[in-house]
């Protein structure tokens, strides 16, 4: 493990230095990885472990026909590296389990049945555990019991994979049975093409995790949007200028130099009067959202939340409820502006000036 400054507090992370991916394939020579579950996670890190020379393989219920025939399209063979859950459960010696929260719940059973001395159950979020009371997910004592969950949806894990980059994860281990829990995580951790990992416990990741899609990553950004994008096209302003100043501009432009060296830089990046704007308006903000993120964690630290995703999301009717929040947000205006910007985006991006070649004001790019 390296031990690494953030801001001022020294925490243990695990790099690809450490913990090579010669490594992580001695550690998993003798494991068959099944993946059950072939929805948001399971097909990045399927294919990044496969790529990786790990044995996997998949196993999804027949009858969710969309994704089957996904896995069969990325190459997985059906009676050899695609099963429904049952076999593959009994195959696996590493079992992940990586279908939704509220799916969990109901294939438990099927899971628990194969779940035999030393082999090891795998999460990519700590609900199912951390909530094990109300989801009835409760492992046998004699498997390990780990976690690796990558910090963004499945389609950046396999797109920063690509790429090289990888993204970066939270591990923990809950039950170590066979002496080699942590090992067998950190081989996984890297195996699916983590930047980094670094330590969590299950109950820390599912707070965090649950508190940040309510929050800053989903709820409030939306809300945020929302909010401006009304008071624009209140004041006359057209939804094309409205959704440009509300959303693209932050997708677009702004977050990107967040990425790329952090808030101060952004801030530094921009006009002076956006600068004095956003630093003069940033407490305000601040103390007006602070109460709702305590609110938040408290509800989420208690169980409120989690008890709320077991009752709506197991209902009957769950699923057409769900389909006509979404619809209204997608035939909401602001969306449907957004739609028609982002068609007009450029299909390619815009020609760049020639290396070695003078620019505006005699500059050489």
């Amino acid at each position: 493990m390296a031990i690494i400054d953030f801001g001022g507090v020294k925490e243990q992370v695990v790099r690809r230095e450490e913990f090579p991916l010669s490594k992580a394939r001695k550690v998993l020579t003798d494991e068959v990885v099944a993946v059950i579950g072939y929805g948001v996670q399971g097909p990045a890190q399927a294919l990044n472990m496969k790529d990786n020379g790990i044995r996997v393989i998949v196993g999804q219920d027949p009858k969710f026909k969309k994704d089957w025939d996904r896995a069969v399209a990325d190459g997985w063979v059906p009676g050899r590296t695609l099963f429904d859950l049952e076999e593959a459960c009994r195959r696996g010696t590493i079992v992940q389990l990586l279908v939704s929260d509220a799916a969990q719940r109901i294939v438990w059973p099927t899971v628990r049945r194969h779940l035999t001395a030393g082999k090891a159950l795998y999460f990519s979020h700590g609900f199912s555990i951390t909530y094990r009371k109300h989801t009835g997910v409760v492992p046998p004592k004699d498997v390990d019991v780990i976690m690796v969950a990558p910090k963004g949806s499945g389609l950046n894990v396999r797109r920063n994979f690509l790429s090289g980059a990888g993204i970066n994860s939270s591990y923990a281990v809950f039950q170590d049975a066979t002496g080699r829990a942590e090992e067998r995580c950190l081989a996984l951790g890297i195996a699916i093409g983590s930047g980094y990992l670094f330590p969590t416990t299950f109950e820390h990741e599912t707070n965090s995790d649950l508190t940040g899609e309510r929050g800053v990553l989903m709820g409030a950004l939306a809300g945020i949007m929302e909010a401006q994008y009304e008071v624009l096209r209140a004041h006359g302003h057209t939804p094309s200028e409205a959704f440009n100043e509300t959303v693209e501009e932050l997708t677009q432009s702004l977050i990107r130099l967040v990425d790329e060296k952090g808030m101060d830089w952004m801030y530094v990046n921009c006009s002076a009067t956006a600068q004095r704007g956003a630093l003069d308006w940033k407490p305000r903000f601040r103390r007006a959202v602070l109460p709702v993120f305590k609110e938040l964690y408290r509800r989420v630290a208690s169980g409120e939340e989690a008890r709320r995703v077991i009752r709506v999301c197991g209902r009957p009717d769950y699923p057409k409820r769900v389909a006509a929040e979404l619809a209204a947000i997608r035939d909401s205006e602001m969306w449907r502006a957004g739609a028609a910007v982002r068609a007009l985006r450029p299909k390619e991006p815009a020609r760049r000036i020639a290396r070695g070649t003078k620019g505006v004001g005699g500059r050489t790019y």
